[in-house]
């Protein structure tokens, strides 16, 4: 039987049913184990050490999959670390094209890291321009965010890949801000999903985690030399910790993007926000693309105070929600993105892209409303 997305969250693609591995435990075992013993010359057990594979992480793996559409994914130390992996499938000459509005950290590892194995990564307004007039015989992938980290730009997934998938490249896509609750690129036609399962997947802001999802058997088997050969694997315990946190993905999800939905709405009737970037806006440029991939707008906000000196006596003033890095948790986080989360970003591309000394980003808790405004308030007067 096809199980739903709630059910998927807890079981995965089934339920295994009179297995005696487990004793009958409910929550799946943490293997903590560096390396397993062979039954006997030539033969295993399936597991060999944990580098190349672990039972908890494994029981991951199969539950990500299935929530992405995917047919594998694979666990890592970091969202950081799944996007390293994802571009060492490259070779040297390689031309990339990414978003011009991503994480600071993929700017920071496209801009050197990538740069120095030789490839070439250019930067586009994938929400605005079609991305097939820069597509030369070097281009390999299409990378992207949607919505984007932090000016909640929105990408036409489906579009994109009708694209790569003419000139035969790949579409990468990072879903972090929505989690497999709220969009599938696979299931538009991207070939590679990746998130920091650090955010969503978690949920509780106790472990780092990043994925790479794929459907097709030769990409699998790319990735999973590179994971093997490069080692970034994730721990037993914390595959724990986000299996955990992934059980109630959806009841958080809901949440907290219905407390996002009211808090935009008060930040877009204060007169201190000269503006509020949210795709659940009905004129957010990205809101019918939103509507048509995606089952919700998420619970991410970014708005521009009136100036560097107002955002930060807010960053100062709040109590109950916490000035600090990182989103997706189940308390509500506010960021300065200029200084946490795109540090290296050049100033000029920042100022370009509308990150300014005065914009602030905003990730939707499950705490009441109510708490959430008055706390606003205090800040605000």
């Amino acid at each position: 039987m096809s199980y739903g997305i709630n059910t998927r969250c807890i079981y995965g693609e089934e339920r295994e049913q009179g297995d005696d591995k487990h004793y009958g435990a409910l929550s799946y075992p943490i293997y903590q184990s560096a390396t397993f013993q062979h039954p006997q010359v030539g033969v295993s057990s399936g597991y060999d050490y944990s580098r190349l594979s672990n039972p908890t992480r494994n029981q991951l793996e199969k539950v990500v999959a299935s929530l992405e559409k995917g047919t594998h994914a694979y666990a890592f130390s970091t969202g950081m670390a799944a996007i390293t992996v994802t571009m060492e499938i490259f070779a040297k000459g390689a031309h990339i094209i990414a978003g011009d509005d991503l994480y600071g950290g993929s700017v920071r590892l496209f801009d050197n890291i990538s740069r120095k194995n030789g490839y070439e990564v250019e930067y586009v307004d994938t929400s605005k321009e079609s991305v097939e007039k820069y597509i030369r015989p070097e281009t390999k992938a299409v990378y992207i965010e949607t919505p984007t980290n932090p000016m909640m730009n929105v990408t036409d997934i489906a579009e994109v890949a009708k694209i790569t998938k003419k000139h035969g490249i790949l579409l990468i896509v990072d879903n972090t801000f929505l989690s497999p609750y709220l969009q599938n690129p696979l299931e538009l036609g991207a070939d590679i999903v990746i998130h920091s399962g650090t955010k969503f997947l978690c949920g509780h802001n106790d472990t780092l985690s990043g994925f790479v999802v794929v459907k097709d058997e030769e990409l699998a088997e790319r990735i999973l030399y590179v994971s093997k050969t490069t080692g970034a694997n994730l721990s037993p315990f914390d595959s724990w910790l986000v299996l955990r946190g992934i059980k109630t993905l959806g009841i958080r999800m809901e949440r907290q993007q219905a407390n996002a939905a009211k808090l935009a709405q008060w930040l877009k009737a204060n007169p201190k926000v000269k503006k509020v970037y949210y795709p659940g806006f009905e004129d957010h440029p990205g809101h019918d693309i939103m509507k048509k991939q995606a089952r919700g707008f998420g619970s991410m906000i970014s708005f521009e105070m009136e100036s560097k000196e107002s955002a930060i006596k807010v960053l100062n003033s709040v109590r109950l929600i916490s000035f600090a890095e990182s989103l997706g948790g189940v308390e509500t986080l506010l960021t300065y993105p200029t200084l946490q989360t795109h540090p290296d970003v050049p100033v000029e591309v920042k100022e370009r892209n509308g990150i300014t000394e005065s914009l602030l980003r905003l990730s939707v808790g499950i705490e009441d409303i109510e708490d959430l405004t008055a706390d606003l308030e205090r800040a605000f007067a």
